[in-house]
């Protein structure tokens, strides 16, 4: 083998990146090791590992199999040798639908449903005793085998048929659209305009006619009969109104002059249906809609026959609802147990089955449960499904990237992640992670470092080499922490609080029956592992709690969506401290790929105003709205201001290249030839935020919103990046940082979930300070984190535990940092003293 091609299996060579702010880079990564690609956020570490290395991948594989790949750009770089098939996982969640749940993402529950098919138990059709599949020993009557369909929730055999197998219904909040203390000609029925109020009235009292019903519309709808308030609200087909008629029914209206009316809930339930594709008139509707648990199946979406099937005592709903962890116990307790007939038809089940469910529990998400809907995962447990999967794949020779997949882990969980990239890294592949986390970056066998700051400022390999030598690197940041001659600010020294949130008997999920104490005008962090119950605490009950006793009005306009009630609890004690709420959580800002940093921080209005009032815009007789890629006037219209063009691959998805009128600016030309200082309003669009401080300095009203963004660490973020390519951690600081901006208005409490997710050590210093300076204000700030540096910076810890799922739950320990430390029963105590896995000695 010459040297070139020795070369090629070793390592791989990128020469001359220039992708987005990468400066000409030139790199050299070792292949069937472990490699972090680390640095300051924005730095360009995403766009060296997924944009370059793990697109080109794709790319030339593609042209492997004979795959146009015309409307694919190649990344703007010279070259890349030695280049591996690539496989990524990124922050994307996992199926968004409602019938996805950890069971069916991670297809433990396809094992479930052909186990309990094959061997399992069920009550005898004639007798009512427990027989298996064939001749009941009981009384000799024969018992249907039922099929994998019939344990399917997804399938008409195996769905509950009140809920469809969703596990909830979904009804209207009646209040929402009937005044009842107002008579229908007085609109009570809000959204009818007067000219349908009349024409509605007639049609009642139609109705009313054909019955033979008194429907008085002056009425108060809460006065009404029964009857006639049925026919209002659901109208004269309805099983609520044909109830009240005599038996055998009599036949509805022939048409809707004749009284044939529809109903106030029925008419609203069919255009939701109609318009159920419509993301923003379905959030619009739902929220005049209760969801509640199926009185049927209890929410486990299956129907009765399926439920009362058991395998050794367990039917397969209790089995979802175990935690995977201790289902991975009861499956492998089953060879024990069973007979030697039920062996043979279960053992090849069981031995694929026991395997998915160990590599589950090895990446860290034993807590979680197969029944868990995919819409309430969090990104970084959805990443931890895909990295389980992987896990079972024989191949080698493969690059596998990762995007930061210890987010949400507390540092204990941290520790089994670690080994299981290793073992990904021990077939024979490359794992590439981009990670912030210190102890990952001490177990790689190789670091990158990307900088030395962010945007214009980074683009450069600062280090690279083994975590020590990139820890003796003098200029990088990163090196900096690694080796202690950076650290975080310490815990502040305040006076006694004045007054506490007392949270009693919370018993919401996997919380058993605890008390915590939340001291106000403090920085408290709630942590534990993963899945002990601190989002249960602090955003399922505390924060909606605090909504409804604090911001009613806020909190029905705030959920966009299904209204949920409070976690079950006795009470919460304190609110005479507090006058108003701010809860700051990881859901997008918004699903529309128009909306950014820009407009949805308020910039871009004062902006296209600057921009207008210019000169050359006056010439053009442009205005405010002509600087807007939203509206016609000034966006290019071939792309319609989006910048690019969607292009239909046949079989493949859609592809988007850049817009060949605009070239991606958005603008028409008229537009683009207004400056302000030297720039076009594209160009400012282009800007991080920290560039566009800089040319706004002066410009008070955009220079404060500007400041704000860059406070909370999101300097980096080009102004007009789209809100749907945010990461969590980015949407949440985007909503920190407009909550900022508002005026203040009495004594806040701040409810932040993991607000350093996707920071480096030197922006969570940033954040710090910020979530500080809300203190020194006389505010309470709660996060809830894992992140060792905020723990130790708060004035209280609530750590939760000792385990997640069902062996959490419990407070393990309350108090400041040090006192945490101390006790001896926290696992957070041990990372918080030195015990855990400081520095590289744990690997």
């Amino acid at each position: 083998m010459d040297e070139a091609s020795a070369d090629r299996t070793s390592v791989m060579h990128i020469k001359g990146a220039r992708l987005h702010n990468l400066k000409n880079v030139s790199l050299t990564i070792p292949k069937r090791k472990l490699v972090v690609m680390t640095g300051l956020s924005g730095s360009g570490k995403s766009t060296l590992a997924l944009d370059t290395l793990h697109r080109e991948s794709h790319r030339q594989y593609m042209e492997a199999w004979g795959v146009a790949t015309a409307g694919v750009s190649r990344p703007s770089v010279d070259s890349i040798t030695g280049l591996s098939p690539s496989v990524s996982i990124d922050q994307r969640p996992a199926g968004r639908g409602p019938r996805s749940t950890v069971g069916t993402a991670t297809e433990v529950f396809t094992y479930l449903r052909l186990l309990w098919s094959r061997i399992g138990v069920r009550p005898c059709p004639d007798c009512g005793e427990p027989a298996a599949p064939a001749n009941c020993p009981h009384c000799a009557a024969s018992v249907p085998e039922l099929p994998m369909g019939s344990f399917s929730f997804n399938k008409p055999a195996g769905a509950c048929p009140s809920c469809t197998g969703l596990g909830e219904v979904i009804r209207v909040d009646v209040r929402t659209l009937v005044d009842e203390e107002s008579s229908v000609t007085a609109g009570a029925v809000r959204g009818w305009p007067r000219q349908l109020v009349e024409r509605n009235v007639q049609l009642l009292r139609a109705a009313g006619l054909h019955y033979g019903l008194a429907f008085d519309v002056d009425l108060p709808v809460a006065e009404l009969a029964p009857a006639a308030r049925d026919l209002l609200l659901y109208g004269v087909e309805s099983p609520e109104f044909t109830r009240h008629l005599p038996a055998g029914g009599i036949e509805p209206p022939a048409t809707v002059s004749a009284g044939r009316f529809e109903g106030v809930v029925t008419a609203f339930m069919r255009r939701y249906a109609d318009r159920i594709d419509d993301t923003d008139y379905r959030q619009k509707a739902e929220r005049s809609m209760v969801k509640e648990v199926c009185g049927d199946c209890a929410g486990t979406r299956l129907r009765s026959e399926s439920r009362a099937v058991t395998v050794h005592g367990l039917g397969i709903t209790d089995a979802a609802r175990l935690p995977l962890a201790e289902l991975a116990d009861w499956v492998g307790g089953l060879a024990s147990r069973a007979t030697e007939g039920e062996w043979r038809l279960a053992e090849p089940v069981v031995a694929d089955l026991a395997e998915r469910v160990r590599r589950l529990v090895d990446t860290g998400v034993g807590y979680l449960t197969l029944d868990q809907s995919s819409v309430s995962l969090s990104a970084g447990e959805s990443q931890r499904l895909r990295l389980a999967a992987l896990l079972g794949s024989g191949l080698t020779g493969m690059l596998y990237v990762l995007d930061e997949p210890t987010i949400g882990l507390h540092p204990a969980d941290t520790a089994r992640l670690v080994h299981v990239l290793r073992r990904l890294r021990d077939l024979g592949n490359t794992v590439l992670v981009i990670e912030h986390d210190l102890d990952v970056l001490w177990a790689a066998d190789h670091v990158v470092d990307i900088g030395p700051g962010a945007g214009r400022d980074g683009g450069r390999v600062v280090a690279s080499g083994t975590p020590e030598e990139v820890a003796a690197t003098e200029g990088s940041v990163t090196g900096a922490y690694l080796s202690g001659r950076l650290r975080q600010p310490a815990r502040k020294e305040r006076p006694a609080a004045e007054g506490e949130l007392v949270m009693r008997g919370v018993r919401a999920h996997n919380l058993r029956d605890v008390t915590v104490r939340i001291p106000l005008g403090r920085l408290v962090t709630v942590t534990g592992p993963s899945g002990s119950g601190k989002s249960t605490l602090i955003l399922d009950v505390l924060g909606r709690v605090a909504r409804q006793r604090l911001d009613p009005a806020r909190a029905s306009a705030e959920s966009g969506s299904v209204s949920v009630s409070a976690g079950e609890h006795d009470r919460i004690d304190g609110w005479e401290h507090l006058d108003k709420v701010v809860t700051i959580d990881q859901e997008p800002i918004s699903r529309l790929p128009r909306s950014n940093a820009a407009t949805y921080s308020d910039v871009f209005t004062p902006v296209r105003e600057l921009f207008a009032a210019q000169a050359q815009a006056g010439v053009r007789g442009l205005t405010p709205a002509s600087f807007s890629f939203n509206v016609p006037g000034g966006r290019c219209e071939r792309c319609e201001g989006a910048g690019v063009l969607a292009v239909h691959m046949h079989f493949l998805p859609a592809v988007e290249v850049r817009c060949p009128d605009c070239q991606g600016r958005r603008f028409g030309s008229e537009v683009l030839a207004v400056r302000y200082e030297g720039y076009s309003i594209a160009e400012v669009l282009a800007a991080t935020v920290d560039e566009a401080l800089t040319v706004f300095r002066g410009v008070r009203q955009v220079a404060a919103r500007l400041q704000r963004l860059s406070d909370v660490g999101l300097g980096y973020l080009p102004l007009g990046q789209p809100a749907t390519t945010l990461s969590g951690g980015e949407a949440q600081r985007l909503k920190l940082a407009k909550e900022l901006g508002r005026r203040a208005t009495g004594r806040t409490l701040y409810l932040l979930d993991e607000p350093t997710t996707g920071l480096h050590a030197a922006d969570t210093a940033r954040l710090l300070d910020v979530l500080q300076r809300l203190v020194d204000a006389g505010h309470s700030v709660v996060t809830i984190e894992h992140n060792l540096d905020v723990m130790r910076a708060s004035d209280w810890l609530v750590d939760l535990g000792p385990e997640g799922g069902a062996g959490g739950g419990l407070v393990v320990a309350e108090g400041t940092p040090e006192q945490v430390a101390e006790v001896a029963g926290s696992r957070t105590g041990a990372f918080l003293r030195g015990d855990g896995f400081p520095g590289g000695a744990a690997w």
